[in-house]
C-alpha cells in the first residue's frame, strides 16, 4: 500500500513539474508574442509582421518544451523514464525546429512579395524573382524535411547501428536508387534549370499545345498553365526545356496585335488609315505606340487590309484588336454601304449562248407563221 502511495506522490510530483512547465512556456509564448505583434503594428515593414506571423505555431512547441527540459531533472524520475523523456522531447524539438526554419522561408516570401510587386504595368523582374524563389523554397523545403527526419532517427540507438551496415551497401544501393529514380531525377533538374535559366516565369503568357494562358504554378515536376477560359492545362515541366512553346513576355509583356478588314476596291485605304487612329486615341487600351494600317494584299475580289496597334501587355491587346475590328467594319459599313467585298464575274459567254437560243427561238416561231 505503501509503495502504491509513494508511486501516486511521485507521479503526482513529476506530472505538476512537467504541466508547470508546459503552463509556464505557454504563458511565455502568449505575452511575448503579444507583445512583439503591438510593436510590430506600429511599423511599416513587412518583416517583423510576417516574423511574428509565422513563428507563433512553431514557437507554441518550442517554447514550452525547453522550458520541460529545464526541470526534468527535479521531476524525479527513474533513468530509464528520464531518458525515454528527453527523447521524446528531443523529437519534438527536432520537429519543431525544423517547422520553424520552414517558417523563415515564408517569411522571405512575404518579404519578396511585398518589394517586388507582381500587380504593376513593368514587372518583369518581379516575375523572374518570384520564379527563382518558389523553385528555391520548393527545394529547401524537402531538403529541411528529409535533413529533420534523419536527425531524429538517430535520436534511437538501434537506428544509429543499422546506419552502419546502410553505409557499407551504399554503393549497390545507390546504383540501384539511381537508375529507379532517373527519370525523377532528371525531372528535379529539370525544375532546378527552369529556375536558373527562365525560359518561363510566373504570370508569363504563353501559347502551348495550340492553347492561350498564363503560367499560373511551377512546381518541382509540373507547370501549371491558366487557360484564357479558366481551365487549367498541366504539363511537365520537361515539356518547356524539350518542345518549342510560344512566350510572349519573355522579355517584355507589350504586344502587338493585328486586324485584318477585307473591302472592296472603292473604299480609300487613307480613310480607314485615319479612321484607325481616332479609335486607338480614343481606347484605353492602347498605349500610345503603335498605330499602322497597310495594304497587305489584293486579290480579284478584295482588298486585305492590315491593322497593327500595340498594347501593354496581351490583354489588352485583344480588347483592342477586337474593339478596332468592330468599330472598322461599322465605319466601312456607314460610310462605304458599296464598299464591302463583292463578287465580280465576266457573263460574256453566257450572254452569247442567250443570244444564240433567243435567235434560233425566233427562226422557228417565223417558220411556224
Amino acid at each position: 500500500m505503501n509503495e502504491v502511495i509513494d508511486f501516486l506522490r511521485a507521479f503526482s510530483w513529476s506530472l505538476g513539474v512537467f504541466g508547470v512547465a508546459v503552463l509556464t512556456g505557454l504563458v511565455g509564448h502568449f505575452l511575448l508574442f503579444r507583445i512583439g505583434a503591438l510593436l510590430a503594428r506600429r511599423t511599416e515593414a513587412v518583416f517583423d509582421d510576417s516574423l511574428f506571423q509565422r513563428f507563433r505555431g512553431p514557437s507554441r512547441l518550442i517554447i514550452p518544451f525547453l522550458a520541460v527540459t529545464f526541470v526534468v531533472p527535479l521531476m524525479g524520475l527513474s533513468p530509464a523514464t528520464e531518458a525515454l523523456l528527453r527523447q521524446a522531447i528531443s523529437l519534438v524539438l527536432i520537429a519543431s525546429t525544423a517547422w520553424l526554419i520552414i517558417r523563415v522561408v515564408y517569411v522571405l516570401e512575404d518579404v519578396i512579395v511585398f518589394r517586388f510587386r507582381v500587380d504593376v504595368a513593368d514587372n518583369l523582374r518581379a516575375r523572374a524573382i518570384h520564379t527563382q524563389f518558389q523553385m528555391f523554397k520548393k527545394v529547401t523545403i524537402v531538403v529541411i524535411i528529409i535533413l529533420a527526419l534523419a536527425i531524429m532517427l538517430t535520436t534511437f540507438e538501434k537506428v544509429r547501428h543499422l546506419g552502419t551496415s546502410i553505409l557499407a551497401s551504399a554503393g549497390i544501393a545507390g546504383i540501384i536508387v539511381g537508375l529507379a529514380a532517373q527519370r525523377s531525377i532528371s525531372t528535379l533538374l529539370a525544375g532546378l534549370q527552369i529556375a536558373i535559366t527562365q525560359p518561363i516565369r510566373l504570370d508569363d503568357v504563353v501559347v502551348v499545345e495550340g492553347e492561350w494562358g498564363r503560367i499560373e504554378e511551377i512546381a518541382l515536376t509540373y507547370v501549371v498553365v491558366r487557360i484564357w477560359d479558366l481551365r487549367r492545362l498541366v504539363l511537365p515541366i520537361t515539356y518547356f526545356l524539350e518542345k518549342p512553346f510560344e512566350n510572349w513576355t519573355r522579355v517584355s509583356a507589350e504586344v502587338l496585335g493585328t486586324v485584318f478588314v477585307y473591302v472592296d476596291y472603292t473604299v480609300p485605304a487613307e480613310a480607314l488609315r485615319e479612321e484607325l487612329r481616332r479609335i486607338v486615341e480614343k481606347s484605353p487600351s492602347w498605349d500610345g505606340k503603335v498605330c499602322l494600317l497597310h495594304v497587305t494584299n489584293a486579290t480579284e475580289r478584295t482588298v486585305e487590309l492590315r491593322a497593327l496597334v500595340s498594347a501593354r501587355d496581351s490583354s489588352k491587346a485583344w480588347d483592342l484588336r477586337c474593339e478596332v475590328r468592330e468599330k472598322l467594319i461599322a465605319f466601312v459599313q456607314e460610310k462605304y454601304p458599296d464598299g464591302l467585298p463583292k463578287v465580280r464575274a465576266e457573263f460574256e459567254a453566257l450572254k452569247k449562248e442567250a443570244n444564240l437560243t433567243h435567235l434560233s427561238e425566233t427562226k422557228e416561231k417565223a417558220k411556224e407563221g
